[in-house]
């Protein structure tokens, strides 16, 4: 099979599809792969290192896309990338639908087979394609919400940590799943004052138990989550609802509970972000405030990293990548229902129940579209 991987174009994303090391293990697999020139700049891997690794180096994303069998990103494609679709071509990237009408729409009229990087599951009901990724926007999170608390950058002007005889900053963070953890992982070390909300009690539990004393950890309603955020110095949105748009758990009302200068961190924002006022960020203008709360809600929060970012998302796609390539993507998802969870579009079908849901569309269990080529 013929892979390509194009330069990403969405503002300021410098993770790559593959890393050079990658490219290495397809060729080794027997298939070829293009790439596309500078694709790779952003983790330090110039053209030579593709070539070196036995990647065809092409001049434009549209040869890539006219020529690959199947394209590997990162980000969802843009609107460009989008018209440069074909019927039967395999889409291999992160794609967060469920809050993307536009896209959708798109994506099901190219015919394409589009299979999502957050919604391939394993086998303890995780997702491990979007936990790297996870990881990293919930470290960079703390970052993020500490540096907007600077006054400089419209915050309140405070030290999360504190210093001894001056309180440290109250960090409020709304999930407990992977973002939440490695959230207050990073918190508690900075010494904040961290509390953690969920609802599933196994969570809880598991949060108590590992953080003992470091953090407090409560069961999430809507009393305590109002009464929380009004005290919050830094409050990190970390909801996850796999697949589906997130709710939207922090009300404009409750901003005016909350103090002048204080900071919401939407690290939600790529299922639609679970503060009624968030929207999109790009990391070139990252934040905005409304009525006196600053909001960091960037989209592609691990790109800032991207190294780190991409090296930690290719464990985890390569082996599907590979697998798709050697099989065909019908024996792969046949053979794989961990991997066939990841379809989300397929020859003008919608096959993710929570977007078809979410957006109106008629769901089509993959299932049933694979044994109609069978």
């Amino acid at each position: 099979m013929l892979l390509g991987v194009p330069k990403e174009i969405k503002n300021h994303e410098y993770r790559v599809g593959l890393t050079p090391e990658s490219v290495a293990e397809v060729v080794r697999n027997g298939h070829e792969i293009i790439v596309e020139t500078g694709a790779g700049v952003g983790i330090g891997a110039n053209d030579e290192a593709y070539r070196a690794a036995g990647a065809e180096i092409v001049q434009s994303a549209f040869e890539v896309f006219a020529r690959a069998s199947m394209v590997i990103k990162v980000k969802e494609p843009q609107a460009t990338e989008r018209k440069m679709l074909r019927e039967g071509q395999i889409l291999f990237t992160y794609l967060h639908l469920a809050p993307d009408p536009e896209q959708t729409r798109d994506l099901i009229d190219s015919g394409a087979v589009c299979i999502a990087y957050e919604t391939v599951t394993d086998a303890q009901g995780g997702l491990p394609l979007l936990k790297p990724m996870s990881q990293v926007a919930g470290r960079l999170s703390i970052q993020a919400g500490a540096t907007a608390l600077e006054k400089s950058h419209g915050g309140l002007g405070i030290l999360l940590g504190g210093v001894p005889g001056v309180l440290p900053g109250k960090v409020v963070i709304i999930g407990g799943g992977v973002v939440g953890y490695n959230a207050a992982q990073m918190a508690v070390g900075l010494h904040a004052d961290v509390t953690i909300l969920d609802h599933n009690p196994a969570t809880l539990e598991r949060l108590s138990n590992h953080f003992e004393a470091s953090a407090k950890v409560i069961y999430s309603n809507k009393t305590v989550l109002e009464k929380l955020v009004a005290r919050a110095d830094l409050v990190i949105g970390a909801v996850l609802i796999p697949g589906a748009a997130t709710p939207k758990l922090v009300s404009r009302e409750m901003l005016g509970t909350m103090k002048n200068g204080a900071v919401l961190v939407d690290v939600a924002i790529d299922q639609g972000g679970c503060f009624e006022t968030s929207k999109a960020t790009t990391h070139a203008s990252p934040t905005y405030v409304v009525d006196g709360i600053v909001h960091y809600c960037v989209a592609n929060m691990p790109g800032a990293v991207a190294r780190t970012s991409t090296y930690a998302l290719n464990n985890v796609t390569l082996q599907h990548a590979v697998s798709i390539a050697n099989k065909g993507w019908k024996k792969a998802l046949s053979d794989d229902p961990h991997l066939k969870d990841g379809l989300n579009v397929c020859a003008g079908k919608v096959t993710c129940e929570p977007v078809a849901h979410d957006l109106g569309y008629s769901y089509v269990p993959a299932s049933e579209l694979l044994s109609n080529w069978t």
